[in-house]
This record gives structure tokens, sequence and C-alpha cells, in this order.
């Protein structure tokens, strides 16, 4: 096409993809290139206002490294990370949903028995959580042997190693579900805590007039094989920004309650929440649909 023009320029591009491509390719850049052609005209973009964008995401590629991803940061900021994990991760069979992983997991943490603190450092006013519960698949029965790994942020809002005053592996660890399908760990009651936004994603959420808090809350990892695995995070019922989480992430099903711990006990407080996994042959079910 020779002559382009604001009428004819989407049906351009689309015609240049090539007819060799995947069909998921064709899926996708379809439909990408007519919405953000329709986003522009709609919004009648000016060539400044691309050129900054442009610059932007120059910046989040600057400070992008192997330990940071910003890309991944602003799709988080847009509710889009958390959109693909819905989309890509719905509950087939009434098993406990997922959320994002988040950019602070690390692999390998210390393996611990069941009951053990992950807490290798005392902060000034923290509150101990034992937490506990059961792991069923979704006949609801129990499910030993279960690896769990378990990871949270410190009462100073910053997770391990963000902080060079923490301890390695500080508040992570890993457990096992017993026969009976149990787990058990103390933890420190998670706090809010902000995102990055040093960076372009800060830029981003300033542009939004949004803030770049998240509420409390304890991540998960579930594990076993012939099981889908789970990544899910439990919100204090009590913590700040569940309505509003700067990433979008939290579901009211994943929302768990700290109560006092009874007298005697070795934790400030206690909390309960059961998992519900799913087998993998479920999946044979769903294909028969």
């Amino acid at each position: 096409m020779r002559s382009i023009t604001l009428d004819n320029i989407t049906e351009a591009v689309v015609a240049a993809l090539s007819d060799d491509i995947p069909a998921r390719n064709r899926v996708i850049l379809e439909s990408a290139l007519k919405h953000m052609h329709a986003f522009m005209k709609e919004v009648d973009l000016t060539y400044d206002e691309w050129l900054g964008a442009m610059e932007w995401m120059r910046r989040a590629g600057d400070i992008s490294d192997d330990s940071r991803n910003e890309f991944i940061l602003i799709s988080d900021i847009l509710g889009v990370e958390v959109l693909a994990d819905m989309l890509d991760k719905k509950p087939t069979h009434n098993e406990t949903i997922s959320t994002v992983l988040g950019p602070f997991y690390r692999e390998n943490p210390p393996v611990l028995p069941k009951g053990a603190s992950i807490i290798q450092k005392d902060f000034e006013g923290q509150e101990t959580v034992r937490v506990s519960g059961t792991i069923r698949d979704t006949d609801g029965n129990p499910v030993p042997g279960v690896t769990m790994d378990v990871w949270e942020d410190a009462p100073n809002g910053l997770y391990e190693q963000q902080d060079p005053d923490q301890p390695d592996f500080n508040l992570r660890g890993r457990f096992e579900t017993d026969a009976n399908g149990a787990y058990e760990f103390v933890a420190i009651r998670p706090v809010p805590y902000p995102i990055p936004y040093d960076g372009a994603a800060g830029e981003l959420l300033n542009y939004m007039g949004h803030h770049p808090m998240r509420p409390g809350h304890v991540h998960f990892m579930i594990m076993k094989d012939g099981y889908k695995t789970l990544i899910s995070q439990i919100y204090d019922s009590e913590t700040e920004y569940l309505d509003n989480d700067s990433v979008f992430a939290v579901k009211e099903e994943l929302i768990g309650t700290m109560t006092k711990a009874p007298e005697g006990a070795d934790t400030d407080l206690v909390m309960t929440f059961d998992f519900v996994i799913r087998n993998n042959a479920l999946l044979g079910d769903l294909a028969a649909e």
C-alpha cells in the first residue's frame, strides 16, 4: 500500500503479517495492533507524547537487570500480571486461587521442621504469629509430603535481599506437610510496604496519581509431584491497603484472620488457613469437557 492514511494504516500493518507465522502469533499481533492504533486515535496522541513514552520505556530498560525487571513492575502497576495470572490459572475444581509470585522470591530457602520459626532477627514492635493449616486435594483428602515455600517482609517493610542488616534468608523457609496434610510455622505479622518506585515504575505511579503500597501478606509456593503448583499470597484481614493494593493482587478468598494467641502460647497471634490443590490428572477431565 503506497498511500498510507489515518483510515488505512492499521489495515496496512496487519496485512504485513506473514502467512507463515504461527496462528497464535497472528491472533496476538493482529489484536494488539488494532487495539493500539484505536487507542492512539481515541486519545489523539501527540508526537511528543509518543516520544516521551519511548524515552520512558528506555529508562525502564536502563534500570532493569537480573535482580530487577522494571517491565514486570510496570505490568503489576497496570494490573497486567494479575490479569495474566487469572486468565492462565483459572481454578477448575474449587482449588485455592493463585495470585502473582512477586519479585522477591528466592529459590532453595532453608528446609525447616514443622512448627519451626522463619525468624532469624527480631524487630522492635514485631508481633509473632503461628500459621497452620491443612493442604487437601479437590476431593477433600489431606495431601502429605507437600513442599511449601513461605516468605514475607520484615516489620521495616523490607525483604531480606533488600536489607543488608537482615540475615541471609531471613523470614523464609521450606516446610513439608505431615501424614495428615498439616503444615505449621512461626512468622512475623507482615506489614504493608512500598513496591520499588525510584525508576520508571515510580514515574508511572505519579502519572496515575496512585500510591506504591501493598497490604501486609505472606507468600506461599505449594508444590508436589503430580499436582499443579500453587503460588499465592495470604493477606492479613486487618492490614491497610486491602482495598487499594498498588498491584491489584488482593482476592477476598485469600484474606486470613490473625487472632490473639491463647494464654501460655509462644507467639502473640495465631492464624489458620487451609489450601486446596489440584491433581494434574484432573486436566484430563477438562480435555473431555
